[in-house]
């Protein structure tokens, strides 16, 4: 069966749009919703009794001894195998623990799957605003091109200098197309993350998100250990191995069969009731107790590993976070100013024939790296918070930090 994929609307994409057609369409939510299922089917399989046993064996019996009565001999049989309580419950809280981790990690898939469309859709609007950057640099050298071109035509500068301001143009139209290059691979990330046709056209628009008041890094190492979902499916996995375990040792005692016939002779009808134990002589179950133990501890071991690779996750998006804002209040705080009413000055300077073109075109450059360092530095914070909202498991409370 082929699934009807959702699309975006006519317009620009907006943020809301965008996770609302991953909802829609992404597989993973399918994954995690076929394993959810998987786990409830597994429950009603561990709740399920051992099915009995009937048989029937039909004969003749012929008279060799004096006094045997010749004739037809039937032999109905039943057995219904039997088990302990404690592998019964062992068992069965397993499944439950199983749909238990099932669910945990259909939450973790909504929690990844927000995140990264996220991710791909502010680093879309990241390539749409250098694009714009790149391309109103390369308006500014390309004006100051031509009217140097005028100046050397008339010969109010010197040939040097058109060659300069030439081949800052050019490089300007290289950065351009290197925009664009990376504009289209992002946008190329974002259909994959919504899973729509790659040659669907979509163009996402929205704002950044503003500065959040984040509480210490130990009060969220808090909320991350309380909250996210795959730490609490880590545990879930541990005590569902412990019960595995508790299983494998109920089972070495011997699980007894009820057995029942009923045999019919010629002259003659008998009756047998009794119950039947294996003998664990030659396989004491060694092999599965070793293989539940050893999943414990590997089950532990994941928690461990697992805490440990979230925690320095955090640590990470919070420190850089934390640069990413004093970054950007550097420059709010007067770099962009300063570097535009450098190129001011450099280029009032140059019509005054004070200063040559080298200067004019090394104040464009500063500006424009100015420029985009203060970009980079607002997606940078803006990639750390999506990624902290992630970690304090903000898409299953509705909050944001």
């Amino acid at each position: 069966m082929t699934l009807a994929l959702a699309s975006p609307a006519a317009g620009p994409l907006t943020l809301d749009q965008a996770l609302e057609l991953a909802e829609k369409n992404h597989p993973q939510f399918q994954v995690a919703a076929a394993m959810l299922e998987a786990a409830q089917a597994g429950i009603t399989t561990a709740r399920a009794y051992p099915n009995p046993e009937a048989g029937i064996l039909a004969g003749h019996q012929r008279a060799r001894v004096p006094g045997t009565v010749p004739g037809p001999v039937q032999v109905y049989s039943f057995s219904q195998p039997l088990e302990t309580r404690k592998v019964r419950e062992t068992r069965i809280l397993a499944a439950e623990l199983g749909k238990s981790a099932s669910e945990f990690a259909q939450a973790e898939a909504r929690i990844m799957v927000r995140s990264l469309v996220r991710q791909a859709f502010f680093l879309a609007l990241r390539r749409k605003s250098e694009l714009e950057l790149a391309a109103g640099n390369q308006k500014l050298v390309e004006d100051l091109k031509r009217r140097i071109e005028v100046q050397v035509s008339v010969g109010e500068a010197a040939r040097l200098e058109l060659t300069r301001a030439e081949a800052e143009a050019a490089i300007a139209r290289t950065s351009t197309k290197s925009a664009q290059l990376r504009l289209v691979t992002a946008l190329a990330a974002l259909r994959a993350a919504i899973n729509i046709p790659q040659d669907e056209e979509i163009d996402p628009g929205g704002q950044l998100d503003p500065a959040a008041s984040l509480p210490p890094l130990s009060a969220l190492r808090t909320e991350l250990e309380q909250n996210y979902p795959a730490l609490r499916q880590s545990e879930s996995e541990i005590r569902r191995a412990d019960l595995r375990l508790q299983n494998e040792l109920a089972l070495r005692t011997p699980q007894p069969t009820l057995r029942s016939e009923y045999e019919h002779q010629p002259d003659v009808a008998t009756y047998r009731v009794g119950v039947s134990l294996p003998v664990p002589l030659w396989n004491k179950r060694q092999g599965p107790v070793g293989e539940a133990a050893a999943a414990l501890r590997l089950a532990n071991s994941t928690l461990r590993l697992r805490r440990l690779e979230l925690f320095a996750q955090l640590e990470s998006a919070y420190g850089r976070y934390l640069v990413a804002s004093q970054q950007l209040a550097i420059y709010e705080e007067g770099v962009l100013k300063q570097a535009e009413a450098a190129l001011q000055a450099a280029e009032a300077a140059y019509r005054f024939g004070e200063r040559g073109v080298i200067e004019v075109l090394d104040a464009q450059r500063v500006l424009r790296g100015a420029r985009l360092d203060f970009l980079n530095a607002q997606y940078d914070r803006q990639a750390a918070l999506i990624d902290l909202q992630q970690l304090r498991a903000a898409d299953l409370r509705d909050t944001r930090p």
